[in-house]
Parts: structure tokens; C-alpha cells; sequence
């Protein structure tokens, strides 16, 4: 299918870009890689009157270490978070998680903010930025404002943005002392959507665990703490009577939805093969 006919404008600033969404309101869309509107256009699955270009604010592209985080400009594309030796030293969730973002093409145009914005549940940095506890940066004519990845994500591709708000960056703790990271997610064929992920962390000491976080994706209307089975795993050597009982709080505490091809308690026992996967990968000694 061919989308239908839409102006384009590319705004020349984040001022003039506020303009246009306040002038064209819910009839605009925003786009900078357009890897996922250009497929709902093309489906006719969105069909807005004016389609406003943000690629060109370049001050919203890149990565650094500022005042004591890792701050990713929303429009860097998902292959420049892949290659990053910032992000690989300093949140190496992310590192784990760029490679299972659909294909290479797509990685190559597509933008960290964007799929933020977007709020895919089956995507994975909405999983990654609430495992890692990261704040949001959010611009509109107002100022800006910083939110919580944990109050960001609301609902099926809600979030916590306002009409006429753009994500502007994210803001990641640093990697501490001890600390590791696991990501991991199970599809049909690589490139395809998840039919579940986890992203992991958490301080490690041989075998036991401290201020575990396991964020899924793809087994909710939004990326899921799993808050029960985190604290089934924190202090005490990790032994198979320990997972058990971690796997069984998984399973208690989610509520995924049956899909085309797996059922909920499908999804549940993929949850808790990932679960196993992670901890493994945890407490695995360094090389």
C-alpha cells in the first residue's frame, strides 16, 4: 500500500517545531529516523495532514558523560548506541540489547528517542531505560522537564508526554561499582519482534545479588518490573531451592496476554528461561 498524501515540513528548530504541533495539533506527526511511522503511513494505520521533520536539530543527537550520567541525544540512530565505547563502558545493557533491534538497515535510521517515544512494549529500550533507572528529558514550548522511565511508560504506546511535547534526550546512571548487566530476548527469527526480553542488573558479589532489577518487554501493555521475583533473588548464595522460588514468583506476579502464535502461560515459561538466563550471566565470573 502507498501512504496517503501529507505535507512535510522540516522545522529549522526545536521553537519552530513547537509552532507547528501547537498550529496542526493531533492532525501532525513528528518525525526524525521514521522507521515505524513510515510503516504505519504506508499501511494507512496513521494518516496525518502534516508531517513535521525534527532530524535536523543536531544539539538532540550524540552521546556523553554529563554531570554523572550518560546522556543519549533522542535523535542518535540505534547503530551509533550499538558502536559506542560510551555506552559499551558505562551501560552496557544497552550495548547487549542494540544488536536485537530489527535489521541493520533499520538500526542505521532509526533513533534511540524515537522508539522511546513510541513506547512499544515489545521493543527493547523501554525495557533497558527502566531496568537502568533512567530519566527521560522532555522539551516542549514550556521548558523542559525530566521524568522517570518508571512513570514514563503508561499504557499500550502511552507515555508521559503531553501534546506538543518532544523527547529531547535520556539520562542514564552510570554503571557502579560491581555492578552488571544482562540482556537477553527470544523471537521467531532474528530481526522479528520479541515474544519475550528481559533486561537485567544488579551489584554482584560471587553468587549473591543486590538491587535486582528485571525489566521485561513484550509481556505487557508496557515494559514490566518484575518486583516479586527481583526480591525472591536479593542477598544469599543463588542455588537451584533459590530459583525455584524466584520462578515461581514470576510466574504469580505476570500477567502477559495471549498473541497469535504463544499463549500467556507460553509466555511465562519463556519469562522464566529468561530469568535463569540472566542470573546465570550475572554471577558468571568476569574473564
Amino acid at each position: 500500500m502507498k501512504s496517503p498524501a501529507f505535507d512535510y515540513i522540516r522545522a529549522d528548530s526545536p521553537q519552530h517545531a513547537f509552532e507547528l504541533l501547537a498550529k496542526h495539533g493531533d492532525d501532525a506527526r513528528v518525525i526524525a529516523g521514521g522507521q515505524t511511522l513510515l510503516a504505519t503511513l504506508n499501511m494507512r494505520l496513521s494518516q496525518p495532514a502534516l508531517l513535521v521533520d525534527i532530524a535536523g536539530f543536531d544539539a538532540w543527537r550524540g552521546i556523553a558523560v554529563q554531570g554523572g550520567m550518560l546522556r543519549v541525544g533522542a535523535l542518535t540512530r540505534h547503530s551509533e548506541v550499538e558502536s559506542s565505547p560510551l555506552v559499551a563502558r558505562h551501560a552496557p545493557l544497552l550495548a547487549q540489547a542494540a544488536p536485537h533491534i530489527a535489521h541493520r538497515a533499520i538500526r542505521n535510521l532509526g533513533t534511540f528517542g524515537g522508539a522511546l517515544a513510541y513506547a512499544d512494549p515489545a521493543a527493547e529500550w523501554p525495557a533497558c531505560v527502566l531496568a537502568l533507572d533512567a530519566t527521560l528529558v522532555i522539551a516542549s514550548a514550556k521548558g523542559e522537564r525530566r521524568v522517570a522511565a518508571a512513570d514514563f511508560f503508561q499504557g499500550l504506546y502511552t507515555t508521559a508526554m503531553h501534546p506538543g511535547d518532544l523527547l529531547m534526550a535520556c539520562e542514564v546512571p552510570l554503571i557502579g561499582e560491581g555492578e552488571r548487566q544482562a540482556f537477553s530476548e527470544l523471537s521467531r527469527r532474528q530481526g522479528d519482534y520479541a515474544v519475550a526480553g528481559l533486561a537485567a542488573r544488579a551489584k554482584v558479589s560471587g553468587s549473591t545479588l543486590r538491587d535486582v532489577r528485571l525489566a521485561f518487554l513484550s509481556l505487557g501493555d508496557r515494559p514490566i518490573r518484575a518486583r516479586s521475583a527481583e526480591a525472591a533473588l536479593q542477598g544469599g548464595a543463588i542455588d537451584d531451592a533459590r530459583l525455584a522460588q524466584v520462578d515461581a514468583a514470576l510466574r504469580a506476579e505476570l500477567d502477559p496476554f495471549d498473541d497469535l502464535t504463544h499463549s500467556a502461560a507460553a509466555k511465562k515459561q519463556l519469562a522464566a528461561t529468561l530469568m535463569r538466563r540472566a542470573v546465570a550471566q550475572l554471577i558468571k565470573e568476569k574473564s
